[in-house]
């Protein structure tokens, strides 16, 4: 049996630093509502799908330049690049499943040599925001049903897979994977995970993997 193992982080506080959607959030001068949205959301006291429409639907009228300095605005994890290239000198395949966007992470992400990634997608009309997101929502269930059919097209049992998150809609696919660790999570993902870094460096993940 392959060794080869497959670890699937969150983006948002997890893999980078900030919640992307609330530095959009910041530029379209509705800041504080939408972090108080996403803070309901992450405890798991608001359904992530109605949250994200709600917060989205703030952001209506954007221009897509915002997305160059967005990017800009990202810092990764502490850990996060060297961690990908350790995992990779190993054999192994990195993941990242988000509820942000990757109209914004997706060039971090390639640069950062991520294998595989999934996010929400920002619709966009004549150059600016819609308020709306295009195609399947990216919640807790699609996060899980992404590590499920990712390990199945590569081969890898559930048994050798790590998932990487912090927040409520983390939770499905910390409950299949073979490895679960919260990572500056909440309180209730932290009950859920096998184990917790609460240092917020990501190299933690091979000393959790027992590389």
């Amino acid at each position: 049996m392959s060794s080869q193992r497959l670890v699937v982080l969150d983006m948002d506080a997890t893999f980078i630093q900030q919640e992307v959607i609330d530095l959009l959030a910041a530029h379209a001068g509705v800041g504080g509502q939408v972090a108080a949205i996403t803070e309901r959301s992450m405890r798991g006291d608001v359904e992530f799908s109605a949250s994200l429409g709600e917060r989205v639907a703030l952001l209506s009228g954007l221009s897509i330049e915002i997305f160059d300095q967005v990017r800009r605005e990202i810092s990764l994890s502490k850990g996060a690049r060297e961690m990908v290239d350790q995992l990779h000198a190993g054999g192994h395949i990195v993941a990242v499943v988000s509820g942000g966007f990757e109209n914004i992470i997706s060039p971090i992400l390639k640069e950062v040599g991520v294998d595989y990634f999934r996010a929400n997608v920002l619709e966009i009309s004549n150059g600016r925001l819609t308020g709306k997101t295009t195609g399947a929502i990216i919640d807790g269930r699609a996060k899980a049903a992404f590590l499920t059919k990712l390990a199945a097209q590569l081969d890898i049992p559930l048994a050798q897979t790590v998932a990487v998150g912090d927040g409520a809609n983390d939770l499905g696919m910390m409950e299949i994977a073979g490895l679960s660790i919260a990572f500056n999570a909440k309180p209730r993902v932290k009950a859920a995970a096998m184990f917790s870094i609460e240092d917020g460096d990501l190299l933690q993940v091979l000393r959790l993997m027992g590389i």
